[in-house]
């Protein structure tokens, strides 16, 4: 049986438009706060907190079934990718609680 599914996805995202870090974080509050009402993300940004067009978030998520998870991955994806801010890079990981 299993015991779940853990997805982490890392994204790079570039904000061309910005010119202050209060814009950033002005931003990057809407975005984490979409993120977890719409996939029930766990999310950080955990990189260039200084600098003012760049960011990385990093979200977690939880499902019973890997396609439920990859599903939940997808969409966040999209979501990134579908905003104002590049999306540059993103990277993925599903990790299984399988003994």
């Amino acid at each position: 049986m299993s015991s779940g599914y853990v997805g982490i996805l890392s994204a790079e995202l570039h904000f061309p438009d910005n010119h202050s870090l209060k814009g950033k974080r002005k931003e990057l509050l809407s975005v984490k706060a979409q993120l977890q009402r719409r996939f029930g993300a766990s999310v950080a940004e955990v990189d260039h907190h200084e600098v003012w067009q760049r960011a990385r978030l990093t979200l977690s998520c939880v499902a019973r079934g890997h396609s439920e998870l990859v599903g939940l991955l997808d969409g966040a994806e999209r979501f990134l990718a579908s905003q104002a801010f590049e999306l540059v890079h993103v990277e993925r990981e599903v990790v299984t609680l399988d003994q």
